[in-house]
């Protein structure tokens, strides 16, 4: 019997090590498929996504289908109320049959607040104006007697940061 050469010399993916605890996880929500909470902006568009989380899958009694819980900010509620329909196909086209009956849209989580602080995109860098002439001066006076490069650059910004600060 021919041996088998293995090239994981006996470690295995952190996915497969993973599944069962993620699968319990999203489990508990509802989510019967994880690729609903995985690839959700795939699956919704990258519009919707930017603005609404999948919370929960809950399955009411004597009822056919579930409810879908979406997460979104109070001004973009009234978008996504316009676009259940639409939102309801592209997720039951995932499960491959009419699993969500139902989409409901929630300004916090399901269970609180705490979980309501999500973060929906990356907030946008502000530039800071170039200090005057005088404040780099000055900055560049204070730290003139580092001889690395890297910190001495560091600290002149520093100190731009802390006098122009300190003279407004």
């Amino acid at each position: 019997m021919a041996r088998r050469n293995t090239t994981t010399y006996g470690f295995a993916k952190t996915s497969g090590l993973l599944n069962a605890q993620i699968r319990k996880a999203s489990e508990s929500r509802g989510f019967a498929q994880s690729r609903l909470l995985t690839h959700w902006e795939e699956i919704v568009g990258a519009d919707v996504a930017a603005i609404a989380r999948p919370v929960e899958v809950s399955y009411g009694r004597k009822a056919f289908g579930a409810t879908l819980t979406l997460l979104t900010t109070g001004a973009n509620a009234p978008l996504l109320e316009m676009q259940k329909e639409q939102l309801r196909d592209k997720v039951n086209a995932l499960y491959g049959y009419n699993a969500i009956a139902r989409i409901r849209i929630t300004q916090t989580a399901s269970t609180g607040f705490a979980e309501g602080r999500v973060a929906f995109g990356h907030a946008q860098k502000v530039d800071k104006p170039e200090p005057s002439p005088e404040i780099k001066a000055e900055a560049h006076q204070v730290a003139g007697d580092i001889h690395d490069d890297g910190l001495r650059q560091a600290l002149e910004r520093l100190a731009g940061n802390v006098i122009s600060k300190s003279r407004r």
